[in-house]
């Protein structure tokens, strides 16, 4: 078999296989009980999208594994690579593409739609949408692929002229060329004139990845920016918040009678709400009333859930204070471990990438040394790294959909999240997961040096007209560490406190 590595193809196989099953026990245990038995595709569509995202992630560390295939030859090509990871990087994507623009949207324009109309209807109104969007995306790539869709690589002309074979060859640092007469063979002592630019044209499937990792980078820099912050520490200040004693049955009593007056003022206001919806009043004060109750909604639920967990009732009450206790206490820690390796991401690009020179390859060494120690431990590590940041996109968008009018709230919550909530997160994870490879593979260079990769992400991106500069000069790193350290002092300012729900809301009747 040669350089064929059958081991690679069998681990690869069965993490597939363990991820589709990871994801289908999500899904059962994640979705809401009216969704039980029902919403087929947008199910279908959610265990897809999760295992797209996932098997992108680990197919980084596999690159890297797929390469070690290649250590002993002298150039790449001198051997038979065990998976054709390129290619499958541009399938990966072209598919990641499909379902966010796509069938994504498709699923959420049915699930929503009216439930009082015929399927046929939900599904024409989805298509519409769906069609719509397609034709859209179709003008917007294919007028960007005909006018920018080119890579400018920036190149040395280098020449040296040819002599018979001599017996010494005196070259030195102050003559670097064979011969005599005026060449420039060397690129460290080359004159700036010798830069030349080489322009080509991407091919489309690698331009489709390029322009969707440019809309998931904006989205990653701001939501993970934002959550690689607020996921430790809201974790540690949830424990720091958490119920320090069981209350008293006539406690209990008043903040349940207070709990159900604001359920009905909920109820009231969402019957109002659907009501102008069906009256065909859908303008921008209608949309900022409908998130103005889902918040509410989110907050009475958070507020029935401490409730629930400061007076437990039932023949185990005892037991459930004791498992309420452990739950803090693994918070805890969880924020203590999650802090570690958000302060070490936040280091680690400002002393590798930020810093011109880098002062340090940091976490690549690490991943080295772990390989050295045992070969998939650094592997692990870095697939953790990567999948760090993913969880951090997702507690930024909950944490800025809490705060923020214009960012609909989607939590994800343990037996109790909607299709369309599954189906938001899916296309949000989705989207930034080419984002995070490309920010892993710049971020972890050394380490993932040579792989297909570092070909698609390394220098097609980072050399595409219209969009290197935003490369070039780290646009996205810096807003990362900047929205991250602001996000750090607004929760050591005002994070702890523990906001209550208004109770006002601005109704157009």
């Amino acid at each position: 078999m040669g350089d064929f590595n059958l081991a690679l193809v069998i681990v690869a196989i069965v993490v597939c296989v363990i991820v589709f099953l990871v994801n289908v026990y999500l899904l059962v245990n994640y979705q809401h009980p009216d969704d039980v038995n029902q919403a087929y595709f947008p199910k279908f569509v959610v265990v897809l999208g999760l295992s797209v995202a996932a098997i992108s992630i680990l197919m980084l560390p596999a690159d890297v594994a797929n390469r070690q295939a290649c250590r002993h030859a002298i150039y790449n090509g001198a051997c038979n690579l065990t998976l054709p990871m390129k290619n499958l990087w541009l399938a990966v994507y072209i598919i990641d593409a499909i379902l966010v623009f796509f069938v994504i949207p498709f699923a959420m324009f049915y699930y929503e739609g009216d439930q009082d109309k015929s399927i046929g209807k939900r599904i024409k109104s989805a298509l519409m949408w769906m069609v719509s969007t397609a034709v859209v995306c179709a003008l917007v790539l294919g007028i960007l692929y005909g006018l920018v869709g080119k890579v400018d690589f920036t190149v040395r002309h280098l020449s040296s002229s040819t002599e018979a074979f001599p017996g010494s060859w005196g070259l030195n640092s102050g003559n670097p060329c064979v011969g005599n007469g005026v060449h420039q063979c060397s690129a460290y002592s080359a004159s700036p004139s010798s830069e030349k630019t080489w322009t080509m044209r991407s091919t489309f499937p690698e331009y489709v990845v390029a322009l969707a990792t440019i809309v998931g980078s904006v989205l990653f820099a701001i939501f993970g920016g934002v959550g690689i912050a607020c996921l430790p520490l809201g974790l540690i200040f949830s424990f720091i918040r958490r119920p320090k004693a069981v209350i008293t049955r006539s406690q209990y009593i008043k903040e349940a009678t207070e709990l159900g007056k604001k359920a009905k003022e909920l109820k009231k206001a969402a019957e109002s709400l659907h009501q102008e919806e069906r009256g065909g009043a859908k303008g921008r004060k209608h949309r900022k009333n409908v998130k103005a109750v889902e918040k509410e909604l989110y907050q009475l639920e958070e507020d029935v859930k401490l409730l629930e967990e400061m007076y437990p009732q039932g023949e185990k009450a005892e037991t459930s204070w004791a498992l309420t206790v452990l739950g803090y206490l693994a918070k805890l820690v969880l924020g203590i471990l999650g802090l570690i390796v958000s302060v070490a991401w936040i280091a680690h690009i400002i002393i590798y990438l930020l810093i011109n020179p880098p002062l340090s390859p940091f976490l690549n060494e690490v991943f080295i040394k772990l390989d050295d120690i045992w070969g998939l431990l650094g592997t692990a590590a870095f697939a953790f790294f990567c999948f760090y940041l993913l969880l951090a996109v997702i507690a930024g968008a909950t944490m800025l959909g809490l705060r923020l009018v214009f960012i609909t709230i989607h939590p994800m919550k343990w037996g109790a999240t909607l299709m369309n909530s599954f189906l938001f997160n899916v296309g949000l994870i989705l989207l930034c997961s080419i984002s995070v490879i490309q920010f892993c593979s710049t971020s972890f260079a050394y380490y993932a040096q040579a792989t297909a990769a570092q070909e698609i992400f390394g220098h097609t991106l980072q050399s595409l007209r219209g969009i290197k500069y935003l490369y070039k000069y780290n646009v996205f790193q810096y807003a990362f560490v900047i929205l991250a350290g602001l996000t750090f002092v607004y929760y050591a300012a005002v994070g702890w406190r523990r906001k209550k729900p208004s109770g006002r809301f601005q109704l157009s009747t």
